[in-house]
């Protein structure tokens, strides 16, 4: 039933588009002098629209499969093309679009009164590289023309925040760092500027962690579900619903979602994820990893400070005994076995800085 009515539609079409080409005919005849269609009789007139309008009626009704399957095909790769863009460029660049087209047609007055094909050629020439720069110049500027509250519209924090956070880039929590919890803290003090988003693939991820049989992980994932709850309810922060990003359908792993995502809303990945991290420098991504900022804020300790430690346990060599700061940094003590659970003054003699975090080596002061 569908391929007869598209049959008869196309047939139409040919028909309509059988009495263009007898207008097209008409005008090029009298632009050029070549014969004038105007000192035919009405008869004549008729018998040949309607001979051109049967030839074209029949031309299109035959190509009307070759039509429909050529259709579909372009139908489908505009579509996985479009996939492909982000929407913020799709709404930017059809503003851009109708801006072009707009100028176009104002400029457009001005060609008219010319005649004739010049007219003609000015206007399309006009109103193809108007239309043109109109999308390229608002999809590379999409960023400064589209406010980013609209961007990130179902990921604010609110309404209330300042131009400056609000310009600032978003800020993209993967699994790993919800799980930390550190995260909720320093949102607390404020240091973090811009939209926090929480992708709504990350709350499912976070929710199949804590459905799992292992204990461990289960404890893991609702521990991660509570500091989630925490931020939302601190923070006002959203889950960003993702429907509206087609192209990350296709992808199956969490971490490629959340870089493709960052490259898409232009923002940082916050995460403590060392893999992830490598990654994301890879591609291009910016990435925000707290357990570097951690290292970073932990004390300065040099050689030859002097510190008192309450030593623990013994070191892995002999006649060693280890002690920890504040922060979690290991100290190991040199020739300390013997005042193990003891409280003593020691003197930093070198720090070490591994992948890992610092280690420090001390021995008992007047050594």
């Amino acid at each position: 039933m569908i391929r007869k009515l598209l049959r008869v539609i196309f047939t139409v079409i040919g028909m309509f588009a059988g009495y263009g080409v007898f207008l097209l005919a008409g005008f090029i005849g009298d632009v050029s002098r070549a014969f004038d269609i105007g000192q035919l009789n009405l008869l004549n007139k008729s018998i040949i629209i309607a001979a051109s309008a049967i030839i074209f009626g029949l031309i299109f009704f035959l190509l009307t499969p070759v039509i429909g399957k050529q259709g579909a095909k372009v139908a489908r790769n505009i579509e996985s093309e479009l996939q492909a863009v982000p929407v913020n460029d799709i709404i930017v660049g059809t503003g851009g679009l109708m801006i072009g087209l707009l100028i176009a047609f104002l400029l457009s007055q001005i060609f008219r009164g010319m005649g004739g094909f010049l007219e003609i050629g000015l206007n399309l020439v006009t109103f193809l590289v108007l239309g043109y720069l109109g999308v390229v110049v608002a999809t590379r500027k999409g960023k400064d023309i589209l406010p980013a509250w609209i961007s990130m519209r179902k990921g604010t924090q609110g309404k209330g925040k300042s131009k400056s956070n609000t310009d600032a880039a978003p800020k993209i929590l993967d699994t790993s760092v919800i799980i930390d919890g550190r995260i909720a803290d320093i949102m607390k003090t404020g240091f973090i500027e811009g939209n926090i988003v929480i992708p709504e693939f990350v709350l499912v991820e976070l929710r199949h962690i804590a459905d799992s049989s292992d204990s461990l992980k289960r404890n893991r994932g609702r521990r991660g579900l509570d500091v989630l709850n925490r931020i939302q309810t601190e923070h006002g922060v959203e889950i960003y619903n993702t429907e509206a990003e087609k192209s990350l359908d296709e992808i199956p792993e969490v971490d490629v979602k959340l870089l493709k995502l960052a490259q898409i809303l232009r923002g940082k990945v916050v995460t403590n994820d060392y893999n992830l991290n490598k990654v994301a420098v890879i591609k291009g991504v910016s990435v925000l990893n707290i357990n570097e900022l951690a290292n970073t804020l932990k004390p300065v300790v040099l050689p030859g400070e002097e510190m008192s430690l309450f030593l623990i346990k013994e070191g892995k060599e002999y006649n060693q005994a280890v002690a920890y700061l504040d922060d979690g940094t290991m100290i190991v003590v040199e020739e300390g076995r013997k005042h193990i659970g003891k409280t003593i003054s020691v003197n930093v003699t070198s720090v070490l800085q591994t992948s890992a975090g610092r280690m420090i080596f001390a021995k008992p002061k007047g050594k």
